[in-house]
């Protein structure tokens, strides 16, 4: 191992700042429970689906318009887009853009969905606005949308991301899984059969990422037991909880996400870590999702 390489990385790493005004929009954003571990910037965004037909209303420092285009996307058999609201402000030196997905269907979990993303980005928005009112100088941008990782006929795995920047950036994603058949949300706890899984999961992403650390020469790093490498201010990393980030690929694995700072120092940037089938083959429900 390269000792000069890493103590430079490190070096590099310990010399980004963190700045408060970053860390307060965040908490003020962000609004999910943090997890045991206790983290500075905590996770926003819950359950998250597929976002919709475009219909775009930009909202700048002039009355809102609004465009409507013809085209309806479709993703996959059973869900498909509908709308997607879209709130964006250039003033001076702040910006945002933020995209508000929606989902079709009539089952409970998906209004439920789309109700909490039209609140959220709404509220990301008028919080964006108000906190650059309160900012004597400096830049500001909110960056929002999502990503689509899995679509098959039966799974839509679909990423909602924040990206917020005041000096530096944060960066937090989090993920939903559909039954677009049955219209309904899977949830981790969902696909075991008792709370064996969480032991198990945690002990192999702690393995991979030291091995990951051990075959990159130090130039990956991660917040584990062991190993000098870690912020007393973010701890080192227990285990997941039953709320963890995942999503599940198109091949039928399991893959467990971190946010910017949850895991590792942030120049690695969202860490996700696959789950060996094998490995959970015992304590899964069934193999209808994971395979």
């Amino acid at each position: 191992m390269n000792d000069d390489k890493l103590k430079k990385l490190h070096a590099q790493y310990k010399d980004v700042p963190i700045p408060e005004e970053l860390e307060t929009i965040i908490d003020k954003n962000l609004q999910r429970p943090l997890k045991k571990r206790k983290r500075k910037l905590p996770i926003f965004l819950t359950s998250v689906a597929a976002a919709a037909v475009l219909f775009t209303v930009g909202l700048n420092t002039n009355p809102a318009m609004a465009k409507t285009l013809a085209d309806v996307p479709v993703i996959g058999q059973v869900v498909q887009v509908l709308t997607f609201t879209k709130y964006e402000m250039e003033k001076d030196a702040y910006t945002a853009e933020i995209q508000v997905p929606q989902i079709s269907g009539s089952s409970a979990d998906i209004e439920a969905l789309n109700e909490k993303y039209a609140e959220e980005g709404k509220t990301l928005y008028e919080q964006f606005k108000t906190d650059i009112e309160e900012m004597e100088a400096g830049n500001m941008a909110v960056n929002s949308g999502y990503v689509i990782e899995t679509d098959t006929d039966e799974l839509l795995s679909f990423g909602r991301y924040v990206e917020v920047t005041v000096v530096s950036s944060s960066t937090v994603m989090q993920y939903t899984t559909i039954d677009k058949k049955a219209e309904t949300v899977i949830t981790l706890t969902s696909l075991f059969k008792d709370d064996r899984y969480l032991d198990i999961i945690s002990r192999y992403i702690e393995d991979e990422l030291r091995n990951r650390m051990i075959e990159t020469e130090g130039s990956d790093m991660y917040w584990i037991g062991g190993t000098e490498y870690h912020d007393e201010a973010f701890g080192v990393f227990e285990g997941i909880s039953p709320d963890q980030n995942f999503y599940i690929t198109e091949e039928g694995k399991l893959v467990m996400s971190f946010d910017v700072y949850e895991i590792a120092p942030g120049f690695m940037g969202l860490v996700t870590v696959e789950i060996p089938t094998e490995l959970l083959q015992d304590v899964l429900v069934s193999n209808k999702y994971i395979k």
